[in-house]
């Protein structure tokens, strides 16, 4: 396990500045780091036009971030940063990509001599207030070598980042996370469903908010919950549905495999998957929790 600790300033080449991406940039260049970012869109807060300038203004040995779509978004841009890169650079995968992707990203840059860094990354777009939890897999001299990186990304205190393992433990890791992540908003949903629906109950919003201090489910979920409801008591301006983005999927898929059951996790992604032909207030509230934490569109899937 590596120390997460202070360390000098470095320069760090961002591909992509959307609402993950681009938060961390502006966390990194608060910490004192240099970001040179690129995204296709001008007008974007990118600071060169092109990969091939990206690389071209970096220090050598370069760390270049990619925090794209996962499939063939991600794909494309580590094709070419192997045709740009040098012998030494490193590349940090930040998205939500599947953990066997990893492997055929590593294998292909390492052919050049360049590291590849696997890093899951969660927080949303309150990551740029409160830090980043990073789940991160690669070789141990490369993660020493970001740890800069890595510090200023991270939430404050001895929590928030790990080395998982080798090269798609970050994502292994994340992927988890996400399932996880699932079960929890489902559970949530459907009891205020519940609530909701009982005559007895005068305020579900209130029933809610008062589990905020000293309930056992007290959580930053719960939180955001309240914060939806405040601003639309009921949540009838969200639809009730929820996309789905593949990391629940992944995550029951590998759990399959290995002989682990995980019917919440499974429950979960099926309702996702159910509401897309009509749901309930449930898929309000995962709706509503998806917008506060991660800035989705009610109903839709952002990228």
């Amino acid at each position: 396990m590596v120390e997460v600790a202070g360390a000098a300033n470095m320069t760090i080449g961002m591909v992509g500045l959307g609402k993950m991406g681009g938060h961390m940039a502006e966390r990194l260049r608060a910490a004192g780091h240099k970001v040179e970012g690129y995204v296709r869109s001008a007008g974007t807060g990118r600071t060169v036009s092109s990969l091939s300038e990206l690389v071209a203004v970096l220090p050598t040995p370069r760390v270049v971030w990619v925090m794209v779509p996962a499939g063939a978004a991600t794909d494309d841009v580590i094709d070419q940063l192997g045709d740009l890169l040098s012998a030494g650079d490193i590349v940090v995968d930040g998205g939500n990509s599947h953990y066997l992707d990893d492997a055929r990203h590593a294998e292909q840059l390492k052919a050049r001599g360049i590291s590849f860094v696997d890093a899951g990354t969660s927080g949303g777009v309150w990551g740029g207030q409160y830090g980043y939890a990073l789940m991160v897999g690669g070789d141990e001299a490369d993660i020493t070598t970001l740890m800069p990186i890595f510090s200023a990304l991270k939430p404050e205190g001895p929590h928030g980042f790990v080395h998982a393992g080798s090269v798609g433990a970050g994502h292994f890791a994340k992927m988890v996370h996400n399932g996880i992540e699932y079960g929890m908003m489902q559970a949530m949903g459907e009891g205020y469903a519940v609530l909701k629906a009982s005559p007895l109950i005068k305020d579900q919003d209130a029933v809610a908010a008062s589990w905020r201090s000293g309930s056992v489910v007290r959580s930053w979920l719960l939180d955001l919950l309240c914060n939806a409801v405040a601003d639309d008591p009921g949540l009838a301006s969200f639809l009730p549905q929820s996309a789905e983005s593949g990391e629940a999927k992944w995550t029951v898929q590998a759990a399959l495999g290995l002989g682990v059951p995980v019917p919440v996790i499974a429950t979960s992604l099926y309702a996702r998957q159910t509401s897309q032909g009509g749901g309930d207030d449930a898929m309000r509230v995962v709706s509503a929790l998806r917008n506060q934490f991660g800035g989705h569109q009610a109903g839709h899937e952002s990228g």
